[in-house]
């Protein structure tokens, strides 16, 4: 009876022994699982839901198209005849297996400030996914574009490779905002204008681009054309349900909440917005609004009174959660009307999450509207209610019109 108890004691010992190795691993995958949601890697590497992390998703870049690749465990077509450190190498430094020089629509020049161990995290949870035997061209670029040697150049000229260093005379929470924003969040990625090469204007960081006939707003602290005006709460509120007061996210940025920012978790989504806030980009005096009396002005309000005020109100307030607030717009004065002709275009719908589940929706106004009647409310609503831009013209409705006939 008393070696049975041994016999049990030692197998109890050995069972609490297993638990205890096993739990750093649990805890490591896990921690991998959400830095990949935080990452939102499956914006370009999920293209089919029953096939996650399998690639397929096609990106549209200024010089052709990429396509994600398949980053699940499959030795003959993922990642399964990778290690560690060539997984590292690709997040810190843009190159993969064997040396194959990636492109910048892999982000790597924001991964780079990824540390050592988040990556580490990233990479024991892609190891837990099941193996998807899926093969993937992911470079679809013309001649000379498709020659990857032209990287070395491209990389001397745009990226520059380093950990994210915490500044120590700012907190803790505003440097975990800062490393989000700038590393794994890679929110510079489509926010920040670029160069003729495909590379960041790092002097215009978070100032606003356009990505993909959408143009991503200037998201730093400018009064005018970004969120100054928006509080703490505000950006939260926004990145975890996909509206608040100001805005309703659409287009991309309602994939990213869908796929990303609405499973943070409370302390991150506060670190970020403390960051955002930070970064103060009021150098330039905003315009003077067009006058009510000029001639796109009056034609555009009676369109707009015909058409829209049903919907956001004869004031631009909206209804709030429903249909989006026009009057005091960030994203009305900004410097292209490339998303509002988009949306007038071809029609829009809100994201959906648990906490607002209903999804507004624009209807496409394409085949009842002419560039003319377009180009002309929109500088109405461009110029009214505090709103202050440049008009629009018909051409400008034209070639968006053109742009997404292809």
């Amino acid at each position: 009876m008393k070696r049975l108890a041994l016999s049990l004691l030692a197998v109890s010992c050995l069972a609490a022994s297993a638990q205890a190795l096993a739990q750093p691993e649990f805890d490591q995958v896990e921690k991998g699982r959400y830095l990949a949601t935080l990452g939102d890697c499956a914006a370009c590497h999920t293209a089919e839901p029953s096939k996650p992390f399998a690639g397929g998703v096609e990106l549209k870049t200024p010089f052709g198209s990429l396509v994600g690749a398949n980053i699940t465990p499959d030795k003959e077509t993922g990642l399964g005849n990778w290690t560690y450190d060539d997984f590292r190498r690709t997040m810190s430094e843009g190159i993969g297996h064997g040396g194959k020089r990636l492109y910048g629509a892999m982000p790597f020049t924001a991964y780079t400030k990824v540390s050592d161990e988040d990556n580490r995290a990233i990479w024991a949870y892609l190891q837990t996914l099941a193996p998807v035997k899926q093969h993937v061209e992911t470079n679809q670029l013309p001649f000379p574009f498709s020659v990857r040697t032209s990287l070395i150049g491209w990389n001397w000229l745009n990226f520059d490779k380093g950990q994210y260093q915490p500044d120590m005379s700012k907190s803790a929470q505003w440097n975990r905002g800062a490393y989000i924003v700038q590393g794994l969040g890679h929110c510079g990625t489509c926010h920040t204008p670029k160069n003729i090469l495909g590379g960041d204007k790092n002097d215009q960081f978070l100032q606003g681009a356009e990505v993909e006939n959408w143009w991503a707003p200037n998201i730093t602290a400018a009064n005018h054309d970004g969120i100054g005006r928006w509080s703490v709460q505000d950006i939260k509120d926004y990145l975890r349900t996909g509206m608040n007061r100001y805005d309703i996210a659409s287009g991309p940025m309602a994939e990213e909440v869908k796929n990303s920012s609405q499973h943070w978790n409370d302390g991150d989504l506060q670190a970020v917005a403390v960051y955002l806030k930070s970064l103060k980009q009021d150098n330039e005096q905003p315009p003077a609004p067009l006058k009510p009396e000029e001639a796109q002005m009056v034609t555009g309000k009676a369109i707009y009174f015909d058409r829209c005020s049903a919907c956001h109100t004869s004031s631009g307030k909206g209804v709030q959660h429903i249909f989006p607030q026009l009057a005091d717009s960030p994203l009305l004065n900004a410097k292209e009307p490339v998303s509002l002709m988009r949306v007038v275009l071809a029609g829009s719908r809100g994201v959906d999450t648990p906490e607002r589940p209903t999804a507004p929706a624009m209807p496409a106004f394409a085949a009842t509207m002419t560039d003319s009647q377009i180009a002309d409310v929109l500088t109405y609503v461009r110029n009214s209610w505090g709103n202050a831009a440049p008009a629009v013209s018909a051409s400008d409705v034209q070639k968006m019109r053109e742009k997404l006939k292809e």
